[in-house]
């Protein structure tokens, strides 16, 4: 670990806090020099994610009475947004991690039982992994009662982090014989029996993220492992909190790529500044980039460092600055190309993979209909979800 890297992870002073965004823009440099190889090989950034245990960066977002970094929710995506510009697909999959340790925080604060899985995390730099997105309400897989628990068979889709991944976060559907279809929250070791990664992810974004299938075979969860237990296709009220919570930490990342994308095209165009037509559509990009900025700034100070009202209101608030966010972030990042031209279709620019990495901010919840379909319905008084 080089010095500068340490002072920013251990302060100058005794007792001093680390500059988590500081620290990432140190680490992001040799993220970025990695970043393009990783890419066109589909590749884990293996090399990034020993340097961020390294930087006892998994632990950054855990309480310091806990043992960890003691990073407030706006510093984390603060954090992240620094890595996005450096390596998307690292940023992403670190994304995934910190928004789980940022929900146990949350609940940790409500008084929830949480406190050993936190110290976990901080002491031994646990990489938490989850496919919770692509379930949503209604989870997948099915869940057969046995005797002290359940028996697990499911195919988990876009689990970001996995190649490197310690606790699988996720869940079932149980056919309860009283409450009827249930879905069962769960974690798991992901070097546990019945549990394997597979080697899957083969996309046009976010290329080194390792977003993995993973197979439940036959996977035994006894009772003390299910943490919570909800109605599938309902929504409840631990989504108002992960819509907090997860929203702004995701597209922080991806606001990171944007940038990223503007400063690479201005420095490429400069020998056309005083062409009528890069005027233009520079000031396109950046009015695009800027409202991007506004709407991620607005899903934070929504968010209040885990202060927020966990309600539909605040859920609602946060989807619809997401979708703002995503659709004019790629607005930007695709004027950034037009902006340079046919030379930024070239790999070696850099530029086109940042277009492909910026593509897939509109798979994540809510996908921008349905957030259209959620707020529509909210706003006339009826179940957002029905």
């Amino acid at each position: 670990m080089t010095s500068s890297i340490a002072v920013a992870i251990n302060g100058t002073r005794p007792g001093q806090r680390t500059d988590w965004v500081a620290l990432a823009r140190e680490l992001g440099p040799g993220f970025a020099a990695r970043a393009a190889a990783l890419d066109a090989n589909d590749s884990f950034p293996v090399d990034n994610y020993r340097e961020l245990k390294e930087a006892r960066v998994f632990g950054a977002g855990v309480p310091a009475e806990l043992g960890g970094g003691g990073a407030s929710h706006r510093e984390l995506c603060g954090m992240l947004r620094e890595l996005g510009r450096h390596c998307g697909a690292t940023a992403l999959a670190l994304s995934m991690h910190t928004h789980l340790v940022g929900t146990t925080v949350w609940l940790w604060r409500q008084g929830a039982p949480v406190a050993p899985l936190l110290e976990r995390i901080a002491a031994e730099q646990l990489v938490l992994v989850t496919n919770g997105a692509s379930d949503w309400l209604d989870s997948s897989g099915a869940a057969e009662r046995v005797d002290g628990g359940y028996r697990v068979t499911a195919r988990k889709t876009f689990s970001s982090g996995s190649p490197m991944g310690d606790l699988l976060l996720t869940s079932a559907l149980y056919d309860d014989p009283k409450d009827g279809p249930t879905v069962l929250h769960f974690a798991v070791p992901l070097k546990a029996p019945g549990v394997k990664v597979l080697d899957t992810w083969r996309t046009m974004a976010m290329r080194a993220s390792g977003s993995n299938d993973i197979m439940l075979d036959g996977l035994f969860v006894p009772d003390s492992a299910v943490s919570s237990r909800r109605p599938k296709g309902v929504w409840a009220p631990i989504f108002n909190v992960i819509a907090a919570i997860a929203a702004p930490v995701l597209t922080s990342v991806y606001l990171g790529v944007a940038e990223a994308a503007r400063d690479l095209a201005l420095q490429k165009v400069g020998k056309k500044r005083d062409d009528v037509d890069v005027w233009y559509l520079v000031g396109e990009m950046e009015n695009a980039l800027v409202t991007g900025q506004m709407a991620v700034q607005g899903m934070i100070d929504l968010c209040a460092d885990y202060t927020f009202v966990p309600e539909i209101a605040t859920a609602n608030a946060l989807f619809i600055r997401k979708t703002i966010a995503s659709e004019s972030l790629l607005f930007a990042v695709e004027k950034a190309l037009e902006t340079v031209g046919g030379g930024g279709i070239f790999r070696s620019m850099g530029l086109e993979r940042l277009v492909r990495d910026m593509h897939a901010a509109q798979f994540h919840p809510l996908q921008t209909k349905r957030q259209h379909r959620f707020t529509g319905r909210a706003a006339l008084g009826l179940d957002p979800v029905g």
